[in-house]
């Protein structure tokens, strides 16, 4: 793919092994520049990873922004566009997660879920359509991380299954009312990927699920966060992807 003078925003990239800087890494690689965000990421890290990507010969700019505040989507959009210019690639990434289960639900925990899973990524996307159409565009795409939630229970996981369900609701709704604009919009659920958070043991026991032999890895939902970026997938819109690997939940 080769996608020279766009500007993407990625959210979540906060350490290495994750998903966000898989596909901050995949864009650059096509000719994307990009903005990413963070929260609470390891001192440097950030100052690293931005020099890694304009290793790959695009610009790239960075900030770190707690998106559970209400208008930390406007940050997003002006630090973007201060830094590079109009974007016409948005990846909302960035996700809060907590285990729960209905005995320890707590208001506070749904809120808060509610805020980065749902608030966040719905008013970034907004305020990315509102600036796409003033800007002139004719191209340009919004893709929504999404999980299992519709696969299969995910028990003591009821405040972050709630919030993902309502992105993959989101993304169908926003797409009716982005494609005249050019903007398509899908969700992507990459399933069970190791971001640097499983342990051995639960590596062991999640394996034989997959039915194409290995556990996810943050590349494989980047490739498909990339393509669906491209002008390759300019005629998908509004679909919810479940790229797992042929993951079993039985």
């Amino acid at each position: 793919m080769n996608m020279p003078n766009q500007i993407a925003i990625v959210t979540g990239v906060s350490h290495k092994h994750g998903i966000g800087a898989a596909t901050c890494l995949e864009l650059a690689k096509a000719g994307v520049d990009l903005f990413f965000t963070y929260w609470q990421s390891d001192s440097g890290w950030p100052e690293t990873f931005q020099r890694e990507i304009q290793e790959l010969g695009v610009k790239c700019a960075h900030a770190e922004i707690d998106l559970s505040e209400p208008e930390a989507y406007l940050q997003v959009i002006q630090g973007a566009e201060n830094a590079l210019g109009v974007p016409s690639i948005l990846v909302n990434n960035a996700a809060y997660s907590t285990r729960d289960g209905y005995e320890k639900l707590q208001v506070a925990e749904m809120d808060a879920h509610y805020a980065v899973n749902i608030r966040a990524a719905m008013m970034l996307s907004a305020a990315f359509a509102k600036r796409f159409k003033k800007a002139g565009y004719h191209a340009g795409s919004i893709i929504n991380l999404t999980s299992g939630q519709a696969q299969g229970p995910m028990v003591e996981e009821l405040a972050y299954v709630a919030t993902k369900g309502a992105i993959s609701a989101f993304t169908l709704s926003l797409s009716a009312e982005l494609g005249s604009l050019g903007i398509t919009v899908n969700a992507v659920n990459p399933g069970p990927t190791n971001t640097g958070w499983m342990s051995e043991e639960l590596k062991q026991a999640l394996l034989p699920k997959f039915i194409l032999g290995r556990i996810g890895e943050a590349k494989d939902a980047a490739r498909l966060i990339a393509f669906l970026a491209s002008k390759e997938a300019a005629w998908i819109t509004g679909q919810v992807i479940n790229s797992e690997g042929g993951f079993l939940r039985q």
